[in-house]
């Protein structure tokens, strides 16, 4: 009976969701804003933003980051009473501590997607059947089930049994058995402190040169950093900064600085768009942005440029809006010819303005009479090079071929991370594109292995196989003088999701003359300006009728 009473209480906690889920979903993220409006002739347009720019320090032992200034400013706590700490080098690094006694970390893991896009449809997915989840970025975009509420490891395994036994396949538990934990340590002045977290401040910006894993940068940033712990045992140095400065660091990188005047702008518009309506993505970890591919590439004020400055104080606080909420300010690269509508590249909803639409301002395409659903009139469309925007672009069309022994590697890197029981296949046998978008875009693919059979789906298909650098392309199989299957080539174009406005499209526009307005509204129809104002929504949480708002 006593059993029975335990089981039964925990069959309850596994249920009581939608209680649960109502806390959960208010993924609102709390804007500065605020804090400056009583500050006399304040620009309550320019909102600090957290960026993340090193994320996951510490998950290797020789991690290291050294900040430099002139006069730096430490503020972190001793025995729970506040220090301040001045110098001009800062070095920081991971001291490694045994742990007492193992620890055992572990979540459920619903989900693994390759954008955040997909993961937060997920989610949502998730959130709608009364399950409190929590987005995540240890690698890959992830979609665990809330820490704070399956907090009994009986509890986990009986959330992932109900899932399987409704045939839920992805799902999985990820544990860990820890015996020692990384604790970050800092020396200034010939003295180490080891803390968790700390604040950095200086008059004057600094540079910052870190080494994390395989990768080493060195930028230099204004505003203030601030090192401090992540759901990954690992630590996040974050940089505040008010976002027209966090601007100067993003619209050189993205577009480059040799655009014409107006595709600069229109990049910038996007960008701040972007920026403001994102502000939930590392929610987890206490901070709002990321400052590589998976949000806009951030370098501090490294790289900046007078154009791009001038593009950025041109369009000061104005955002992209569609209904008075902003939009999803996606771009890319290169979209192939045609725009790709949002839902065709990720989970989830379209939205009304992001658009299946010939990137040309001729008519070299009907799509309306010749879908690109069709797979001839889909091969007719890549044979075509002439009559659109992005003609002379090096990825507006290409073909790239794999050795089946390269896509054997590339595709079982992806199922492991995926825990997929399809991992263990020894060779592909076929692959078949079996859904097309009218728009062209690849949206499922069905892989044959020797263990059986399965599908990916949109544009995980690009961390499942390489080469493919887009999903708008066909597959051509390659045989060998045995006529054995000895690899695919895949023949397409663009570069990127496609979604929204393609940088290379736009530089044709405005080399005609096309203003930055007129080239927005070519790409994200039926949107409009405006100026950063407090009856704007930034984002609205459809599982809350949440709005998020400056």
């Amino acid at each position: 009976m006593k059993l029975f009473l335990q089981q039964s209480l925990l069959w309850r906690q596994v249920l009581r969701l939608p209680a649960a889920l109502a806390m959960a979903v208010c993924l609102v993220a709390s804007l500065p804003l605020n804090s400056t409006q009583s500050n006399a002739g304040a620009d309550k347009s320019d909102i600090p933003l957290q960026i993340g720019i090193v994320q996951r320090f510490g998950s290797k032992p020789t991690d290291t980051i050294t900040l430099q200034a002139d006069r730096l400013t430490l503020r972190f706590e001793t025995n729970g009473k506040p220090q301040t700490v001045t110098g001009q080098t800062v070095k920081l690094d991971v001291v490694t501590r045994r742990l007492p006694q193992p620890v055992i970390e572990e979540r459920v893991v619903l989900s693994t997607h390759r954008s955040f896009e997909s993961a937060e449809a997920s989610a949502n997915r998730w959130r709608s059947q009364g399950i409190p989840v929590e987005i995540v970025q240890p690698g890959r975009w992830q979609v665990w089930a809330q820490r704070a509420t399956y907090t009994d490891p009986i509890v986990r395994r009986l959330l992932l049994k109900t899932l399987q036994d409704q045939g839920e396949k992805f799902a999985y538990l990820d544990t860990k058995t820890l015996a020692q934990q990384p604790r970050a340590s800092f020396v200034i002045n010939g003295y180490r402190y080891t803390r968790d977290t700390v604040e950095v401040s200086a008059a004057e910006p600094i540079s910052v040169a870190s080494k994390v894993g395989d990768q080493s940068s060195q930028y230099l940033y204004a505003g203030t950093l601030r090192l401090q712990p992540n759901a990954f045992g690992s630590y996040t140095l974050v940089n505040t900064v008010p976002l027209e400065t966090y601007l100067r660091g993003v619209v050189p990188h993205e577009i480059g600085t040799w655009a014409p005047v107006a595709v600069l702008e229109a990049q910038t518009i996007l960008a701040r768009t972007y920026a403001l309506r994102n502000l939930r993505r590392f929610a987890i970890d206490n901070y709002q942005l990321c400052a590589d591919v998976q949000c806009q590439v951030y370098h501090g004020l490294s790289g900046t440029n007078s154009k791009t400055d001038q593009a950025i104080a041109a369009t000061r606080g104005l955002v992209l809006t569609y209904q008075n909420e902003l939009i999803d300010a996606v771009y890319s690269s290169t979209n192939g010819g045609i725009t790709a509508p949002f839902q065709d590249v990720w989970q989830g909803a379209g939205r009304p303005y992001l658009q299946a639409r010939i990137d040309s301002v001729g008519a070299p395409w009907n799509l309306a009479a010749n879908s690109l659903a069709n797979e001839v009139n889909f091969r007719r469309f890549i044979q075509q090079r002439q009559g659109f925007n992005e003609v002379g672009s090096e990825r507006f069309r290409w073909r790239y071929t794999s050795s089946l022994s390269a896509m054997n590697q590339y595709l079982r890197q992806y199922l492991v991370a995926q825990k997929s029981p399809y991992a263990a296949f020894k060779t592909i046998q076929r692959l078949d594109i079996v859904a097309r978008s009218p728009a062209g875009r690849v949206q499922k693919m069905v892989v044959t292995t020797d263990v059986g059979s399965f599908e990916i789906n949109k544009d995980n298909i690009l961390i499942a196989f390489y080469p493919p650098i887009s999903t708008l392309f066909y597959i051509e199989p390659i045989y060998n003088a045995q006529r054995q299957l000895d690899g695919y080539a895949f023949v397409g174009g663009g570069f990127g999701h496609g979604v929204g406005l393609s940088q290379t499209g736009s530089y044709y526009l405005g080399q005609l003359g096309w203003t930055s307005d007129r080239i927005l509204s070519f790409y994200y129809p039926g949107t409009q300006l405006q100026p950063i104002n407090s009856g704007l929504t930034f984002w609205r949480d459809p599982n809350a009728n949440a709005a998020q708002q400056p």
